[in-house]
């Protein structure tokens, strides 16, 4: 699937200020404001644009601790681990990923006694190695516009 340059304009657009008016959208497509409402449109059909949400700071909601969990289910037990992992909300992103391990999780905990809490829960279940996240230099953004 390839973008035009408007396409490329309305989305980078999008993701510098996913609250962007239509009309200002509009100013910086060179469209008119349903124009480019159509063409946002377009773009969640063909499944481009999934949705619009709000980027969240985990520490101002007092989750000041990350974690990068690896988690590797015991026999017969990746479809319960899964559901568990589904169903702890404190589990914010989770990959199924190729290799040793089935899981790769990203965790947003208030202290390390919730995160022994959680692994704890799944301990007879998985084996987990986890890492404590220090920064995060790059956060979670979207792939080039252009694949080159």
């Amino acid at each position: 699937m390839t973008l035009d340059e408007t396409d490329t304009k309305i989305l980078d657009a999008l993701i510098q200020d996913g609250r962007m008016s239509l009309k200002d959208l509009a100013k910086r497509a060179g469209l008119s404001s349903p124009g480019v409402s159509e063409r946002i449109r377009r773009l969640q059909e063909r499944g481009v644009i999934l949705g619009f949400s709000a980027e969240i700071e985990p520490k101002a909601l007092g989750y000041s601790l990350q974690a990068i969990v690896r988690i590797r289910p015991l026999p017969g037990k990746l479809h319960i681990v899964q559901q568990l992992i589904q169903e702890i909300p404190e589990f914010c992103e989770c990959d199924k990923v190729t290799g040793d391990d089935c899981f790769i999780a990203r965790l947003a905990l208030p202290s390390i006694e919730k995160l022994d809490g959680i692994l704890d829960r799944i301990a007879d279940k998985a084996e987990t190695s986890t890492s404590i996240v220090k920064s995060q230099p790059i956060r979670r953004r979207p792939p080039p516009l252009v694949v080159n």
